[in-house]
């Protein structure tokens, strides 16, 4: 046996005080009144004996009441298989508040389960403790230690949330709290029904906080979700069909059939078909849309799924530019070859300018920028080109027959790309074309031998780097490049080693590659578009800048809410940071003005509590080993005894207490009825 509060055993002491009141009262001397002498004797003796037995027992009762008393006071426990630690302590609670937590366990929500077995702890330890109430939200009110009364009203306060954070992250947090305290012994609980998605603690080690799981178990349910969806091109054109990639999962372990999908789209709902999901599979289907206007459009597809529904309806939102901008850089006049295959395209709009009369902070305003046969590239060009493309910029450049090698070897070395070497004046014929990449990917229904192929005269011989992430479009027979993609930043550049110069290069001519070619590449992207964000994703939205001045705010507003996210201006881009403050499915819409919206932003629940997968007690014991304790189910009536046991051992100062009132009972009990 062991005490909290050892020091109050000098209480004890104490016991000499009804020791003396019994040496120095029960000993005075009583006058007897008598008319024979001879019974007095009887008498006396008789009387004696009795009292002195009554006196020894009521002081017997004092003292052991006094003792038990003082035991009371000291809290005796006898330690449990865990060991015990006295003094105060400091206790983090995680309750898991995600979507899976709205399951059912014996036809309540799990999420009210994990709340009464917090509770449960929290009565379990003494007035003295500090604790941390955590959820999925991470909000700054749950990063502090309370007092006892205060978590019982943060635990009550927890309602279901969208976000979902993986074990390791919470456990983190939970250690950053207990360390800020100076609390002699610290213990946290996960209380959870331990997605295996989101349960990553095989690794982790701390053996300085006694760590404790505490499973729940749902009743298993079906879940068929829409995992996500894309459009096949990067960038959506009016008057046009865009094609409509989704994505749908079944998460369970029998096939179904019979699951429709519909998409409301400008007012309208729309059936797209049935889907048959084999088990534990997803299929992808696709959507054609027709786009017929320009701006901002928004979607929603759903499925008809139960019971869990969080994840059956998926929103996108996307932007129809009224047109592509292209700006061709010129050394002397325009290519009338290049101008009239843009100006074909009524979506484009092309700009020519001399190199020597360009305005660098206008080059976002341009989906495509040409280099057009430049001698040279100045170090403020070079450097902005670069800018350019690593901001999401398509750069296609045709060098001059005369270039400046070294110029342009600076230039491409640093996007990294292979470089320049020298002009060779040789015939030579593209033999390859590269119809898997996005530019000739899906151009041609069949390439056949009759597909007219450049011929140049002369070409640039390239440098070979295997380190430059070269993707070869077309490739001469020999081997050498025609004309190569790098990726760089969340653009590309497009580099052709020959002059565009019909004299060099008759690719003008074979239309069937040129203008696909040309489009293909205003419109491709390095980073696909976002038509969606995962709510409780620490993501950043890049938007333009559309303010006019350094004080003007940006705001979000949703169906039911309207915050100020974080922002920051880099040059003509806005970065905003949302964090936690998106709290519910569906359309956002930025604003500057109330009556004018500059964007609409979709955002969806994370999908990663859609599988519905989990670790049971045993699979818990395995992955804890001798790091963590698992705490199995036990009822509700006991569970608060068990933490009880497990943090303070068998508690006997409620035994000593009752001991203590016994024996007071027990001293009146003589003292009332004993008559001597």
């Amino acid at each position: 046996m062991q005490f909290t509060y050892p020091t109050f055993l000098f209480a004890l002491f104490a016991l000499a005080i009804p020791i003396i009141i019994h040496l120095f009262y029960f000993r005075r001397f009583k006058k007897v009144y008598f008319t024979n002498v001879r019974f007095l004797k009887e008498v006396k003796e008789e009387t004696s004996a009795r009292r002195k037995l009554r006196n020894l027992l009521v002081l017997l009762m004092r003292c052991l009441a006094l003792a038990f008393l003082v035991f009371a006071f000291a809290q005796p426990f006898i330690p449990q298989e865990v060991d015990v630690k006295t003094g105060e302590k400091a206790v983090s609670i995680f309750i898991d508040n995600s979507f899976s937590m709205s399951s059912l366990s014996q036809d309540v929500p799990l999420l009210q389960q994990a709340k009464r077995r917090a509770g449960e702890i929290v009565n379990a330890h003494s007035v003295e403790d500090r604790f941390q109430v955590l959820t999925n939200d991470f909000e700054g009110r749950h990063q502090r230690l309370v007092g006892k009364e205060d978590a019982l009203s943060l635990i009550d306060e927890i309602t279901i949330s969208p976000s979902v954070k993986e074990l390791s992250k919470v456990l983190t947090r939970q250690n950053q709290a207990l360390n800020s305290d100076n609390a002699e012994n610290k213990t946290s609980y996960v209380i959870s029904d331990f997605q295996k998605n989101v349960t990553d603690i095989e690794t982790y080690l701390d053996t300085t906080i006694q760590m404790n799981l505490v499973p729940l178990q749902s009743v298993q349910e079906k879940n068929i979700a829409i995992d996500s969806a894309w459009f096949e091109a990067p960038v959506q054109m009016v008057n046009q069909t865009n094609l409509l990639r989704v994505k749908v999962r079944n998460l369970s372990a029998e096939p179904v059939e019979n699951i429709r999908l519909s998409i409301q789209y400008e007012g309208q709902t729309k059936p797209v078909g049935t889907l048959t999901i084999p088990a534990q599979t997803s299929v992808i289907d696709t959507v054609p849309i027709t786009i017929l206007r320009t701006g901002w459009h928004k979607a929603k597809l759903e499925i008809t799924d139960y019971p869990v529904q969080f994840d059956d309806k998926y929103f996108l939102s996307f932007k129809v530019a009224e047109a592509i901008n292209v700006l061709i850089v010129n050394e002397l006049s325009p290519n009338n070859y290049l101008k009239a295959a843009f100006e074909g395209i009524p979506y484009f709009k092309v700009t020519n300018q001399n190199s020597n009369n360009l305005d660098y902070s206008k080059f976002s305003n341009y989906q495509m920028i040409v280099s057009n046969e430049l001698v040279s590239l100045s170090s403020g060009l070079a450097f902005e080109l670069k800018k350019y493309a690593e901001n999401g910029g398509n750069l296609l450049v045709f060098p001059a027959q005369n270039a400046n090698v070294g110029a342009y070897k600076n230039f491409l070395s640093s996007f990294p790309a292979n470089e320049l070497i020298n002009f060779e004046n040789q015939e030579r014929f593209v033999g390859d074309i590269n119809t898997e990449e996005f530019v000739f990917k899906d151009v041609f229904d069949n390439k056949s031998s009759n597909l007219k192929l450049p011929v140049t005269q002369g070409n640039y011989k390239m440098s070979n780097f295997a380190s430059r992430g070269e993707e070869r479009l077309l490739t001469y027979r020999d081997g050498n490049p025609f004309l190569s993609k790098y990726g760089i930043g969340q653009g590309n550049l497009y580099l052709c080693s020959a002059p565009l110069n019909l004299t060099f290069n008759n690719l003008v001519r074979s239309g069937e590659i040129f203008i696909p070619m040309l489009y293909k590449m205003a419109i491709s992207s390095s980073k696909e578009n976002r038509i969606a964000y995962t709510i409780g994703k620490d993501e950043s939205i890049i938007t333009d800048n559309f303010s006019q001045g350094n004080e003007t705010v940006y705001k979000l507003k949703g169906s039911t809410e309207e915050f100020i996210p974080e922002q920051r201006t880099v040059g003509s881009k806005v970065y905003l940071g949302i964090h936690n403050k998106v709290r519910e499915a569906g359309y956002y819409e930025l604003f500057l003005n109330p009556d004018d919206v500059l964007a609409e932003y979709a955002f969806n629940y994370d999908r990663k509590e859609s599988e519905l997968d989990y670790f049971n007690e045993e699979d818990l014991t395995k992955i804890a080993g001798n790091r963590m304790s698992v705490i199995g189910l036990t009822s509700s009536a006991s569970f608060e005894n068990l933490i009880e046991e497990r943090s303070q051992g068998v508690v006997l100062w409620r035994w000593c207490l009752i001991l203590a009132l016994l024996f007071l009972l027990l001293e009146v009990l003589i003292l009332r009825f004993w008559k001597v």
